[in-house]
């Protein structure tokens, strides 16, 4: 049987898998392997070959949307898009990202050679315009998004300012006609930026305070700014948000919240999760338990002396910074504070009273239908990004109608609360969200379990191993066990962005080891490894087909790779016409 003209499993793969039986010896391997066709019903035979192929737990239950175990084993064996079918070579220099249309026709790619480029998804791709950003200034572009109705691009870039100053800054451009429609300085630029509608797009902006103290403002734009700027607001600052210990907002996304409740596909197959948490609430991941909690350790920092104010209440902030000041000049502070130290600790009094709360009325009665969650990479320990922060997008903010500077506040209330803040305990290289915007994905290098941080400016150092951890965003909890498989290898203070890709049924990622690698995320196996000759940056599937998947490397390529099901299916042999009538056919023409 031709294994091209047969939507079945091939005689050579029933051989491989059949051995892993213990019942079953080798001359009835072959016995079934010619007749398989005659068991492939056997529900029982398929659940007892998926468990000992693929290593999977027998806790863990069938795919839901499967009917049988031999189609699900076809699944996994058949639809990983693992087959390398082409390779792009028009950029001169490493590619950094990847990303693909809603409509699954155009995707886009970066590159440190600093161009953009925009490619037909055809049978054979094909380069559609490329647009080189050295013209203004640009070092390289390293980040691209479509808007929500594929009709505008966003383009993220290192942008070298005065005095060789790097910078970043978002360029917008029309997918009509590929003209620049408007640039927005983006610092720092690891921010990236992102959409949050189909024409308003987020940056992010830097103020430093002190050595290791700042803030953080992120702004919403109009895509429009030169054609709208003279009649209407083009921007207004969405929230302001203090940064400690030399952190600051990194790497922001927005996760539409109108499909929580009926998701692509349901990760916790144990049990239901529980309740929504608190509003500001710390999720640690630094231990394997669940009742046990290792934190990274920081040098223990002295409270001031409490002191009852005449009025027998608390105090207010400043009264406890005037308390604290007063017990450093009475040497009543014990051990000595570093500068660090003492900088940190004055910043946090002076925010106590000076941050915005978040609107709890708001976030327990807005319909989740209008929710949106704005998620970015933080910190709170050192520069190295190790918590995902998340904050309420509320309706009336959606837009730059209203005050430049957003919501009316009290004139002491200087920054924005966090909503739901994560803690990873380890250096966060990578996130991506679900195609229903449910789970968020994240890779992270772990720091070690006893770590100690007396300097945020030299955080702990970092595994080689990378962890991918599932967050569900419903309830802001960990839902699965980190997948494993990939690698990298630089320290902190080199560590790069890897980007990741989730589909309905699959996550890729790339990784330092020269490969990129799949998951199946229900049952939490590695299923492939895409070899390329440099670091992987980024991936990216398909939106419209998961068995197609991009990956984009140091190495300069990007490679396309489908699966076998879809390579058979795009190489099935034509039909040939008969002697006969090809000889007649012939005979007419002459």
């Amino acid at each position: 049987m031709d294994v091209g003209d047969s939507p079945l499993l091939p005689d050579s793969i029933l051989y491989e898998i059949f051995l892993y039986l213990d019942h079953v010896d080798v001359l009835s391997v072959g016995l079934v392997c010619r007749q398989w066709h005659a068991v492939a019903r056997d529900e029982f035979l398929w659940k007892e070959l998926f468990y000992r192929y693929y290593r999977v737990s027998r806790e863990v239950p069938r795919h839901p949307a499967a009917v049988s175990w031999y189609e699900d084993f076809q699944r996994l064996y058949d639809t990983i898009p693992c087959v390398e079918v082409q390779t792009l070579t028009e950029h001169n220099d490493q590619v950094l990202h990847l990303s693909f249309s809603h409509t699954g026709y155009l995707f886009a790619s970066c590159s440190k050679d600093c161009t953009v480029k925009i490619w037909n998804n055809e049978l054979a791709i094909s380069l559609l315009h490329s647009s080189n950003m050295r013209r203004y200034n640009w070092s390289y572009t390293q980040f691209s998004q479509f808007n929500s109705d594929d009709t505008l691009l966003l383009v993220s870039g290192v942008f070298v300012g005065p005095r060789n100053c790097s910078s970043g800054e978002i360029a917008v451009i029309s997918l009509e006609n590929f003209t620049l429609l408007s640039r927005v300085r983006n610092k720092p630029y690891d921010v990236f930026g992102c959409w949050l509608n189909e024409t308003n797009l987020i940056s992010g902006n830097l103020h430093r305070i002190g050595h290791i103290t700042s803030c953080s403002v992120l702004w919403l734009n109009n895509a429009f700014q030169g054609v709208e700027s003279e009649n209407v607001n083009v921007v207004k600052r969405l929230f302001k948000i203090q940064n400690l210990n030399a952190s600051t907002i990194r790497t922001v996304m927005v996760a539409d919240c109108s499909r929580y409740d009926a998701p692509d596909l349901l990760l916790d197959y144990t049990e239901q999760l529980a309740a929504a948490a608190a509003p500001y609430q710390v999720f640690d991941l630094g231990s394997d338990s669940e009742e046990e909690e290792v934190k990274p350790k920081q040098k223990v920092m002295p409270e001031p002396v409490a002191q009852a104010s005449p009025d027998g209440g608390s105090g207010t902030a400043e009264d406890g910074l005037q308390q604290f000041l007063d017990d450093i000049l009475g040497g009543r502070v014990m051990p000595v504070m570093s500068e660090s130290e003492l900088e940190t600790k004055v910043a946090e009094l002076l925010a106590r009273n000076r941050t915005k709360p978040p609107e709890l009325n708001q976030l327990s009665t807005e319909a989740s239908n209008k929710k949106k969650y704005l998620i970015f990479t933080t910190g709170c320990l050192t520069y190295s990004p190790h918590q995902i922060g998340i904050k309420q997008i509320l309706p009336h903010q959606m837009t730059t109608a209203g005050p430049v500077l957003g919501e009316k506040r009290r004139s002491d209330e200087f920054f924005d609360s966090l909503d739901h803040v994560i803690d990873l305990h380890g250096h966060i290289i990578g996130m991506g969200l679900s195609p229903d915007h449910r789970y968020l994905y994240v890779n992270s290098r772990s720091w070690p379990r006893d770590c100690v941080i007396s300097d945020p400016m030299q955080p702990p150092p970092i595994a080689e191993e990378i962890d991918l951890h599932v967050f569900d965003l419903k309830t802001m909890k960990e839902v699965k066990r980190a997948l494993r498989s990939h690698r990298a290898y630089t320290p902190n203070d080199e560590c790069f962005f890897i980007f990741l890709d989730v589909s309905r049924d699959f996550v890729a990622s790339g990784a330092e080891d020269h490969h990129g690698y799949i998951w199946d995320r229900h049952y939490n196996i590695c299923l492939a490894k895409l070899q390329h000759d440099d670091v992987v940056n980024s991936v990216a599937f398909s939106p419209i087909e998961q068995e197609l998947l991009l990956t984009a490397s140091d190495d300069t390529t990007i490679k396309v790779w489908r699966s076998p099901r879809t390579v058979r299916i795009h190489h099935a042999r034509k039909p040939k016409p008969r002697k006969l009538l090809f000889s007649w056919l012939m005979n007419q023409k002459s």
